[in-house]
This record gives structure tokens, sequence and C-alpha cells, in this order.
């Protein structure tokens, strides 16, 4: 770990104005940075802790239904707000299934939405990665890549994005609040994760020094309440990142699919919104053929990235499988995860 200047900002302000000085890393929860710092992938002159920064830990809802979430609430905190659970309830389950209890007690969700990559070419100092080090080659490419990219994926970057949280987000609209040098401005959370190109370096559309502030749900999220779900396949049953990750929202009146949110995670350098598939449903009576159209629309253009052709087939699966859960209604518990303590099942309702 390298030497760096410590700086804790007292309001917004000062933190953006600190944060825009080349060089500067802001620190939140730290879950995801301090690792990257430990093991010198992250070398910042200066660290700007924004942790008590005053007015981003709250939770607010809206008059006309949605909820502004500040940056700093925690994890644990937002899935386990009774309201919050109740009209998000996919959001909540993803937040559950992400890291141990330990992690989402620390971890914030500005955090969260800005995860680093896990790829262990990325976190290799002694391997060549074009995220971490332009130009200086993918040896993910021809090396151990069973668990990569399957969408958006280029020749100079074929990381999968991590966050489980992000993968319902974007499936519902979301948008990120920012504060920068230049100003307020608002980021669909959509477009804020971008796909490696010919640039992985770049892996967000934040400007140099701008500030995640809030994240906001709007209130055409709520109508999914009572028939969302999110699902995770994951290698081991606890504290993993997900192979292939799928989030899916039905809104259905007089026994049709009045409208469909769909999202995957683990395929792609971002969440993966599958709108051609949503809108193949819309309009249509719920049906497993119904179901399996729609997951082969959301994986038509994938392809293996080396040795991960499986993933395409589980990333259907798993969305057909979310589906189908998301069809039979919101439990009105969250279900307990597989290895929880509290699981009385296999947890094979978690398996694509």
């Amino acid at each position: 770990m390298n030497r760096f200047d410590y700086f804790r900002p007292s309001s917004i302000a000062e933190a953006v104005v600190a944060g825009a000085e080349p060089g500067s890393a802001y620190l939140a929860g730290g879950t995801n940075l301090l690792d990257l710092l430990k093991v010198g992938i992250e070398r910042p002159e200066r660290v700007v802790d924004i942790s008590r920064l005053p007015g981003l830990d709250r939770i607010e809802w809206l008059a006309d239904g949605g909820v502004r979430i500040g940056s700093l609430v925690r994890n644990a905190d937002l899935a386990y707000d009774p309201r919050f659970a109740r009209t998000f309830p996919a959001v909540a389950e993803a937040l559950l299934s992400g890291a141990s209890a330990q992690l989402r007690n620390a971890a914030t969700v500005g955090g969260n939405l800005l995860q680093r990559t896990r790829c262990a070419y990325f976190h290799d100092r002694a391997s060549a990665c074009n995220r971490r080090a332009p130009g200086s080659g993918c040896d993910a490419r021809e090396g151990e890549n069973r668990l990569h990219a399957v969408l958006g994926w280029s020749e100079h970057c074929i990381a999968t994005h991590p966050s489980d949280f992000c993968v319902p987000l974007v499936a519902l609209d979301a948008v990120v609040e920012v504060e920068g040098p230049r100003g307020a401005r608002e980021v669909v959370l959509d477009a804020l994760h971008l796909l490696p190109g010919v640039t992985p370096e770049l892996e967000t559309a934040l400007e140099p020094g701008e500030l995640i502030v809030a994240l906001r749900l709007p209130a055409q999220a709520a109508a999914f309440s009572r028939r969302a779900r999110y699902l995770k396949l994951r290698e081991r049953t606890s504290y993993a990142f997900a192979v292939v990750s799928a989030a899916a929202a039905l809104d259905i009146e007089g026994g049709v699919i009045r409208e469909a949110r769909l999202a995957l995670g683990g395929v792609a350098a971002k969440p993966w919104r599958a709108r051609e598939a949503e809108a193949s449903l819309e309009g249509a009576p719920p049906s497993e053929e119904a179901f399996a159209k729609a997951a082969e629309l959301a994986l038509a253009e994938a392809r293996p990235s080396g040795d991960n052709a499986f993933k395409i087939e589980l990333a259907r699966r798993i969305l057909a499988r979310a589906l189908t859960l998301a069809f039979e209604g919101t439990p009105a518990a969250m279900p307990a995860l597989p290895a929880s303590p509290f699981a009385t099942t296999s947890g094979a309702t978690h398996a694509a």
C-alpha cells in the first residue's frame, strides 16, 4: 500500500473540490476500495473520506410514491427497511444475496454501484489487464475464463460486473444523482456502467471528481411489487459472486402481461437490461412458452469469450425461472438464501 494524504470533508461541496484533484479517491464503507489498496491496484495520492457527510444516510419517500436513497445508506439497512422491502422486493432480495451480513452492515449504496470487477487478472498485478493498465493486453482471453462475459465484451476486456444490487435496479429504471465540479446532474443507472469496447479502463460515465449522492427509484417501479424476484446462481452457496443472475418483474392485468422488466447479472461488464425480451412478453398471457421465448431473446446476441459457453444456457434457464417465480408472486416473507442458518429447505428455488 502506498502512502497517501487523508482528508475528511464536512460538506458535499468540500468533498467534490477535494475529489476533483488528480490522484484522489472517495472512501465510504471501504469494502471494495480497501481491498484494492492492500494489493496495490488502487494507489491514490489522496483519500477523501465521505463516510460522515451529513444527509446522505437517509431513505426518503417521495410524494409521488418513489424513493430517494442516500449514497451512504448501508446495504443491510436498506434491505431490512420494511416499506422498502415491500415496495421493491427484488431489490431487497438482491441486496441480501450479496456478500456476508458483516459486509452488508458496512457496505454503502453508492459504493455498491461503483464496485470494480472481480476478474482475477484485474486483481493480479503480474497479469496483463487493459482495465487496470491500458494497452497491456488481456490475459483472461487465453486464461481461466469460464466465469467471464458472454454479452457486450470485446477483445480488450471480457470482465463482468459483480453487483447483485444493480441488476434489479437497472430493470426498474433507477436513476443516480451526482454532484461534481460542474454542478449536479442525473444519470440513468443503465447508462452509468460502460461496456469495454477499446477503452475498458473507462468503467463508468462519471467525470473526474463526481460523487454519487443518491439513488432514486421511480414510483412506476412500485407497480411490480406483487410479482418481482431476483435469482442468483453461484458456484458455492455462500458469499460468492454470481455465475449468472436474473431480475424479473411482471405487471399482470386481465390475465395478460401488461409490462415486464428483465435484467441479467454476471454476463457482461454492466448489468444487462433485456429490453427485446421485455417487449416480447407485453400483451402475452404468462406461460412457460412465453418465458422461454423471452429467455432466448435475452441471450440472442450472447457468444462465449472463452471456455464459458455454458453460461449462455445457464442465463436462459435462470431468467425463465425468475419469470416463473415472479408470476407465482412475491413471497410474503423473503426466503432464506442457501446456506443460511434460517433455511428450512435445500435452497432449490434459488437454482436454475
